[in-house]
């Protein structure tokens, strides 16, 4: 997944003729367990491949044989994903394939494809598609009528949420926060409202102002955790509130890959009927009959319809005692 905000170097992807394959030269295996593996050559098209988010045993045999099996590698950085390849002794060449290339490289590897290469794709970590430019690629290698096939494996979202001790029946994946204030402030406020647990993806730059940030915003007492360096060494999970994550971290900069989980909003006791008719009442004092159900509805999470009929009630109750008087 795509984690750094800095710009990167854009680098041109290689020219589809002059890139060799491993049909054209050294065979198709990789290496486990000091063992030489063969590995077929696949169909054409495009391979989403997760691959490890840090421990490098994290790697699928399936994912192993695919790009040990495929005629190129699209990549967000060739160094981190060589690195793998390494480890593993595959041949297969790379190319880079990121948010600042995307553009000029995908009609390369569309053009790949349509003369029967198979493209594998994987990201620096994880599951491509999840915070990087994937999806364009893959739309586009549909749109053309080639085939499109995905490797499950490791994710770092799913890692965190079941590290963090929080509700897992609901889940929202928000990605990473506007680095604007104003916009992070406004998402916030939109995220504050969603009753699931939340996943986001944040920097350790910029985690304490984040952490202060969603206090504020979603509640000082929100249980959460902060998940860091998941299946490397010094993996670390910080829980509590987020009041107290935010202290904890104020002088503090964790280090490293970061994840943020965050319980799901207390359930509020639910409106009496008086205080809904108050709410309606104050309402309608204000604003069009429409425009006091949508606030009373959106305020309590009644039915519109339920509301309505409500309004119309009180405005009718109201009219005879006006009469009465």
């Amino acid at each position: 997944m795509t984690r750094r905000r800095g710009k990167a170097r854009l680098t041109a992807m290689s020219k589809p003729h002059r890139d060799p394959s491993p049909a054209a030269g050294a065979a198709r295996h990789y290496s486990l367990a000091d063992r030489q593996i063969g590995a077929a050559k696949l169909k054409a098209g495009l391979h989403i491949v997760a691959t490890p988010i840090g421990n490098l045993g994290d790697i699928t045999l399936r994912a192993l044989d695919t790009l040990a099996g495929a005629d190129l590698i699209a990549c967000e950085d060739t160094r981190v994903t060589r690195k793998l390849l390494e480890r593993y002794v595959i041949a297969t060449p790379l190319t880079p394939y990121h948010e600042h290339n995307a553009a000029q490289a995908r009609p390369l590897l569309l053009q790949r494809i349509a003369e029967g290469a198979a493209v594998a794709l994987v990201s620096d970590a994880g599951t491509p598609l999840v915070s990087d430019p994937g999806f364009k690629l893959v739309r586009a290698v549909q749109d053309a009528g080639f085939a499109v096939t995905t490797l499950p494996g490791a994710s770092s979202l799913l890692a965190a949420l079941t590290l963090a001790g929080l509700p897992t029946d609901q889940f929202l994946f928000a990605g990473f926060l506007p680095p604007k204030e104003s916009a992070r402030r406004a998402r916030i406020a939109e995220l504050s409202r969603i009753p699931a647990t939340l996943v986001l993806f944040e920097t350790g730059p910029r985690a304490a102002a984040a952490l202060a940030e969603l206090a504020d915003g979603l509640g000082e007492n929100r249980q959460a955790a902060l998940c860091r360096e998941l299946t490397k060494l010094h993996e670390e999970v910080s829980r509590g509130s987020l009041k107290m994550l935010a202290h904890a971290y104020a002088d503090h900069e964790p280090r490293g890959e970061i994840v943020l989980v965050i319980a799901p909003p207390p359930e509020a006791a639910p409106m009496s009927s008086k205080e809904t008719d108050d709410l309606l009442r104050q309402a309608l004092a204000r604003v069009s009959v429409k425009d006091a159900v949508g606030e009373v509805a959106d305020a309590t999470g009644l039915p519109r319809r339920e509301v309505y009929q409500r309004a119309l009630a009180l405005a009718k109750a109201d009219s005879e005692d006006g009469n009465k008087q």
